[in-house]
């Protein structure tokens, strides 16, 4: 299994779009600041908004590049509440 997710910083008023094999771990490491110098360093409080499990990375994947492309917050806000289609579109 892989997992696509949405969390969110109210510090920073910023949502942040991800995909991993362990969730629980990955947002772990965002509020530690694992990763030093990554957009999500720069704040501790990410809290899960939307988290989609899909069969394999290939999917998580095309699923989370296809949400950054459309690099809108209104986008994210929408998905979040009616996220259905999504997990039509990309789990093939």
């Amino acid at each position: 299994m892989h997992y696509l997710y949405i969390i969110f910083s109210t510090t920073i008023n910023k949502y942040y779009v991800g995909e991993t094999a362990n969730f629980q771990d990955r947002i772990i490491q965002h509020n530690n600041g694992f990763y030093k110098n990554s957009f999500t360093s720069k704040a501790k409080d990410w809290k899960s908004e939307l988290v989609i499990e899909f069969d394999n990375i290939s999917q998580a994947r095309k699923a989370e590049s296809f949400i950054k492309k459309m690099n809108s917050r209104e986008f994210i806000l929408r998905l979040i509440h009616e996220h259905q289609w999504l997990i039509d579109r990309f789990k093939v």
